[in-house]
């Protein structure tokens, strides 16, 4: 039973309702945007997104890949294995602890992400055109406290401290120059030649 503190049921699915529905018009858009930046690479989104947390997490369990990645285990170890089948990743077993498999990005898959970031044009990317309007209002991008505030009490402090530690290390990886992108030296994260 609901009591003063909670809100009512309408309350809560028109919550619900409205976070559904905006949540699933902006996944669309995106995934949209993001298959056809990646495609020229012959990659799909989970194999992306596997190289982009291999590459921030240096030596990444597969546990560590489908928590992360918001994926089942069983999809980053498939997708996982199909960047390793490509020469993109390298399998290993910790010595301590082999019940845990962990992947490294090998130069290729390296070379491979950072050719993708060297393709990102922002102009391609609807959600990040549609929040322009914001930033020339208010002279910065929407911030994103309340869905933060949201994600963490559903995936956990862990989550979020690797979210923030990966856009830490994109800050420190990553150098622009004349709009394009370049790695810097903190980004050849890869297994040694």
């Amino acid at each position: 039973m609901y009591d003063s503190k909670n809100p009512s049921i309408l309350e809560s699915m028109i919550f619900n309702q409205r976070m559904t529905q905006l949540s699933k018009a902006l996944w669309k858009s995106i995934e949209k945007d993001w298959q056809q930046w990646i495609k020229p690479f012959n990659l799909n989104i989970n194999e992306h997104h596997i190289l982009w947390i291999a590459h921030h997490l240096e030596g990444a369990s597969i546990s560590d890949i489908a928590k992360f990645g918001v994926m089942h285990v069983s999809t980053a170890f498939n997708f996982s294995k199909k960047l390793e089948d490509r020469g993109l990743l390298r399998f290993s077993k910790n010595v301590k602890d082999k019940r845990n498999t962990y992947v490294m990005l090998t130069k290729d898959g390296n070379d491979l992400l950072f050719e993708t970031l060297k393709a990102y044009d922002p102009n391609n990317y609807q959600v990040y055109k549609g929040s322009l309007p914001i930033k020339e209002l208010y002279g910065k991008f929407p911030e994103f406290s309340e869905l933060t505030t949201i994600v963490k009490h559903i995936y956990g402090e862990d989550f979020m401290v690797l979210f923030e530690k990966s856009l830490d290390l994109i800050d420190e990886d990553i150098l622009e120059d004349e709009n394009s992108v370049l790695s810097s030296e903190n980004g050849n994260k890869s297994e040694p030649v």
